[in-house]
């Protein structure tokens, strides 16, 4: 059955079925979609890298153990030899480079992590791309791509007004940002000291099925189902532009697969929402599937914000919209329908990945 991404364009007939393509961070929330995506609608060999940390989702991994043309590179990219051994043996034509410590509260308790993840991790990621790429057959390596992937957090605070460019200035806040801005810093550089064909996006907040509990659609959907307190920082009023995952992975194949060398597309879902507004949209939702539980809004809680809390993020994705004809399939109310729907029918998902990573909804990012 042929995909509707890109209309009546086969996702097949973007990448080959002799074609071998590297994701990292495979095991994560985006990355986790992005690789079903390629094995349900291409015939290409996905090479999942990933170090398996404690929000990486074992049970798909699991799952997809018995398709042939899925293999599991359990490497963390910290580590210089282990990362180059493992582009070595996947040789691939496209690299989706997702591979990240994502969440801002753990990077306020532990900034050390997201450095050695994102920043010394895109840099061995790099030099062994790098030597991969430069051994390649010419018509190879005319087509080999890198697709770095990012976030809006890397350019800082919107007031009421304006949105994120491909050309605005970088401004992190946060000790995430941060590492993301060095590692979009990096990648840019290799591709223009080095040659490497390379492609980066900076997208908005994604949600979607499958997102560790930790992030703050589930964390609300998982505390209200249980009856615990739903926490909500501040007065509730930051703005974020939220993306459904789905549409983010459009988003990336065609980027990978059509992009500008050299270029960078910044991707958002046009669904700017107040937290609060997210928080009271997801009680009603549960209101309307578990009314004997409602109204969930009564465990709404206010507490003390974030420290350094970015006001707003909000995405002007004209460029790829114009460019690659990419556009989000999903309504943020559709999107969080379903994303509601996903988590009340897989608990046990729920359950077994808390276990697994000793994470039971406390609060994070505590200074």
């Amino acid at each position: 059955m042929k995909s509707d991404l890109f209309g009546e364009t086969d996702l097949k007939t973007l990448f080959q079925p002799s074609q071998r393509i590297l994701v990292t961070g495979g095991a994560g929330f985006i990355g986790g979609c992005l690789v079903r995506r390629l094995l349900k609608d291409s015939d290409a060999n996905v090479f999942n890298l990933d170090k398996c940390g404690y929000a990486s989702d074992l049970v798909n991994l699991k799952a997809l153990e018995k398709i042939q043309r899925h293999s599991l590179l359990k490497i963390d990219l910290f580590h210089s030899e282990d990362t180059n051994q493992a582009v070595a043996f996947a040789d691939p034509d496209f690299v989706f480079h997702l591979a990240a410590e994502s969440h801002v509260d753990r990077s306020i308790e532990g900034p050390g992590n997201f450095l050695n993840s994102n920043v010394i991790g895109t840099f061995n990621l790099l030099q062994a791309i790098r030597s991969h790429w430069e051994k390649l057959p010419t018509d190879r390596q005319e087509t080999f791509r890198l697709l770095h992937i990012s976030t809006d957090e890397v350019f800082g605070s919107l007031d009421d007004s304006g949105f994120f460019f491909e050309d605005t200035p970088y401004n992190p806040r946060s000790p995430y940002a941060a590492t993301k801005a060095a590692s979009d810093h990096l990648v840019k550089a290799w591709g223009h000291t080095y040659g490497i064909p390379v492609v980066m996006t900076n997208c908005s907040n994604n949600f979607g099925p499958w997102q560790f509990p930790e992030k703050l659609i589930p964390v609300v959907i998982l505390k209200a189902l249980v009856g615990e307190s739903i926490p909500l920082y501040g007065d509730g009023k930051n703005i974020r532009d939220w993306l459904f995952v789905e549409d983010h992975v459009d988003a990336l194949l065609l980027a990978a697969s059509k992009g500008s060398l050299g270029k960078k597309y910044c991707v958002g879902g046009n669904s700017e929402r107040s937290n609060e507004e997210v928080v009271r949209t997801i009680c009603d939702l549960l209101d309307s599937r578990i009314p004997d539980n409602k109204p969930h809004e009564r465990l709404i809680k206010y507490v003390s914000d974030r420290p350094g809390h970015d006001y707003r993020y909000a995405i002007d994705s004209t460029k790829i919209k114009e460019e690659l004809s990419w556009y989000p399939r999903n309504t943020f109310q559709k999107g969080l329908e379903s994303t509601v729907d996903w988590y009340l029918n897989n608990l046990a998902w729920c359950r077994e990945v808390s276990m697994s990573s000793g994470y039971y909804g406390e609060r994070l990012g505590i200074i």
